[in-house]
């Protein structure tokens, strides 16, 4: 089935974590896929020791999309494309896509290839992201869309080893 987390809110990572988390305790094999992410978070620190979750990402953080340069988002797209055919290898149970929708609405990716692995996808499927487009949308069989009614942030508060990353 398709899983989506969308929404302007905190959480949809940690929600298709903890999902992740969930399935390799029934003994899964998952695979975790991080796009737009390269800096080190600290959910690395223990994946790392479940020995049923993969986790694919970018060797180095490339920055937010409107940051980039055209080298930059040609290096990005690269390394996406090259995850996109690790995951479509890879013999898991479940795929989670984090930032799925960001790397698509900002076309750095193969969106034919992310497409193709999406609608052939035998695994458990989720995809996480701000502003899904509608055929993802259609075709979930979850959609959990988490919205921000407030956050540290607008207080200025800056984001937290072990809370926001």
């Amino acid at each position: 089935m398709l899983h989506i987390y969308c929404g302007d809110g905190k959480g949809k990572t940690t929600a298709a974590l903890g999902l992740a988390l969930r399935a390799a305790g029934s003994g899964m094999h998952v695979c975790i896929v991080q796009f737009m992410k390269g800096r080190h978070t600290s959910e690395l620190n223990s994946l790392l020791h479940i020995p049923e979750i993969t986790v694919l990402r970018c060797d180095r953080d490339y920055g937010f999309s409107f940051q980039m340069d055209d080298a930059a988002r040609a290096a990005v797209t690269a390394c996406h494309d090259r995850l996109l055919q690790q995951a479509a290898d890879m013999p898991a149970e479940m795929l989670v896509l984090d930032e799925f929708f960001a790397a698509w609405r900002h076309k750095l990716l193969d969106r034919e290839a992310a497409m193709r692995l999406v609608t052939e996808c035998r695994a458990e499927l989720v995809l996480t992201g701000r502003d899904p487009d509608a055929v993802f949308l259609e075709m979930a069989d979850y959609v959990s869309d988490i919205h921000a009614v407030r956050h540290p942030y607008e207080k200025g508060i800056p984001a937290r080893k072990g809370i926001e990353y």
